[in-house]
């Protein structure tokens, strides 16, 4: 139990619950936050004509729609009533990923491998959280209950993964051939040199405080093209790119490489070259 709070949940659930109705209540409520939330993406994702992601999003938010219907069944076969919204006591801990939801609104590189990787991770903290209720409940109907929701969230985390490695082999096979047709990859440090030709336009575009700060960013993005000669290997058409999306490429770089890096050397080499990509992105960011 400890190693799913600390590696899935942010944090652990207020309180246990004390009837059936309280967990489907809880569970209807958490599965149609999940809808709404799929619901609003797919239609952010249609606004910027991002179709192939606004589909992804779409079927998202169907399944979760078909997931409170189940719930509803299941409280309509065991209570005879639809689940009481007034019964949720507490908030349950947080198992949808607001914080990459929000990047996918403003990310320029943003693919269905990504928003299913989030979906993953959504349902592997909904598995978490209802493994949490039954390992503390005192009631063995809940008990039971909390660990059939388990079992099903492990279902849908199978069925993502499924659709996940579908997703990842077709952007794999895509990049690829624009690879290919680029005739050419390229490094960080090359990518960083093109980010500061377009921070040194910034500088001069801008006003006030964020002339100092695209300043600031030009002089750091030079000395890191210095710090990454060597690494990555990105299409070299993501040169034509602009310079969010090129910082987005380069910091996604920085945080896989460290994550993957086992020279105590080089890891710290990137976590910093991700810190400061990360807060350069950020600052882009703000300026759209």
């Amino acid at each position: 139990m400890p190693l799913l709070r600390t590696s899935l949940l942010k944090s652990e659930p207020a309180g246990t619950l004390q009837s059936l109705g309280e967990l489907f209540a809880l569970a209807n409520a958490m599965e149609q936050e999940a809808a709404d939330r799929y619901t609003g993406l797919a239609a952010e994702m249609q606004r910027q004509e991002k179709l192939d992601l606004a589909t992804v999003f779409a079927e998202l938010a169907a399944a979760e729609r078909e997931h409170v219907d189940s719930v509803a069944r299941w409280s309509q076969s065991r209570l005879g009533k639809d689940p009481d919204p007034a019964m949720v006591r507490w908030e349950a801990p947080e198992t949808f990923d607001s914080e990459t939801a929000a990047e996918i609104a403003t990310s320029r590189l943003m693919t269905p491998y990504r928003a299913l990787s989030m979906a993953v991770r959504n349902e592997e903290r909904a598995f978490a959280f209802w493994s949490y209720i039954a390992g503390f409940a005192e009631d063995p109907e809940i008990k039971k209950a909390a660990e059939a929701m388990a079992r099903e969230e492990l279902g849908h985390v199978a069925i993502l993964r499924k659709e996940r490695r579908r997703a990842y082999h077709s952007e794999h096979d895509r990049t690829r051939a624009g690879q290919q047709a680029n005739a050419g990859i390229v490094d960080a440090a090359a990518l960083e040199r093109c980010l500061a030709i377009h921070l040194a336009g910034l500088e001069r575009r801008v006003e006030g405080e964020s002339v100092n700060r695209a300043r600031e960013l030009h002089r750091e993005t030079v000395e890191m093209s210095a710090l990454a000669a060597g690494f990555g290997q990105f299409p070299a058409g993501l040169e034509q790119r602009d310079a969010q999306a090129v910082a987005e490429a380069l910091a996604d770089a920085y945080l896989d490489g460290a994550e993957r890096s086992e020279e105590p050397g080089r890891l710290e080499s990137l976590q910093q070259l991700a810190e400061r990509a990360i807060a350069r992105l950020a600052w882009l960011r703000a300026l759209t």
